[in-house]
């Protein structure tokens, strides 16, 4: 087998490992694509959940400790974001000075 002959095949092999190596790209990018898309969709349907819980539409007792968690995790928010405008005209906290 002469030079050019052994060139051609290991280009030959480069380009089917390089489209082998596309494929597998392609795949994995879909997998993650269907993988975020069916998150999305679970975070939905948890908030979906989550509402007709408060609202008393549904009821079970597997919901009661995620949904107070919640519930908990909003009341500190809802503290920090009232506390934190509140702390900083109390301190009398200056403006930035310009730039």
């Amino acid at each position: 087998m002469g030079f050019l002959d052994k060139l051609k095949e290991g280009a030959g092999q480069a380009k089917d490992l390089a489209q082998q190596a596309a494929e597998k790209a392609k795949d994995e990018a879909k997998e993650l694509a269907l993988k975020r898309q069916m998150n999305g969709e679970f975070e939905q349907l948890g908030r979906t959940a989550f509402d007709l819980v408060q609202s008393g539409t549904i009821t079970h007792e597997d919901f009661a400790a995620g949904v107070q968690r919640i519930v908990d995790i909003k009341a500190q928010l809802a503290e920090l974001e009232a506390g934190g405008s509140a702390d900083a005209a109390a301190a009398g906290a200056a403006p930035p000075p310009p730039a």
